[in-house]
């Protein structure tokens, strides 16, 4: 991941900033608004991804370590794609898929943390 200050960013922050995207996309799937849950995950992304690194560069400058390219970004990369074939195929998010999710997530932490 390019240093224990990216591994940080990549696990701890992004995990405590993500904790209000985590409740708001719970609620809205016990509510069966999949739609709200899935447009909040996407938009999170999305926002996160292009209005908060294009603000910050309005103001300074922001390296980005050619590390990220040899792993992080690929794997957010596969992650997209599998979220566009579930849009694509209009298949259900299940448990099973669940726990393949949050395996694929816990195996990507212990990669970054090696």
């Amino acid at each position: 991941a390019g240093g224990s200050e990216a591994v940080i960013g990549l696990s701890l922050i992004a995990l405590g900033t993500s904790l209000p995207e985590l409740s708001t996309t719970v609620v809205a799937a016990l509510r069966k608004s999949s739609d709200v849950a899935i447009g909040n995950v996407v938009g999170s992304n999305l926002f996160n991804i292009l209005a908060i690194l294009g603000i910050t560069a309005l103001l300074t400058d922001i390296p980005v370590d050619p590390e990220f390219l040899k792993f992080d970004l690929w794997f957010m990369f596969a992650a997209s794609i599998l979220l566009w074939l579930f849009v694509l195929l209009r298949a259900t998010i299940n448990r099973t898929w669940g726990v393949i999710f949050l395996s694929g997530y816990f195996g990507y932490l212990f990669v970054i943390y090696q």
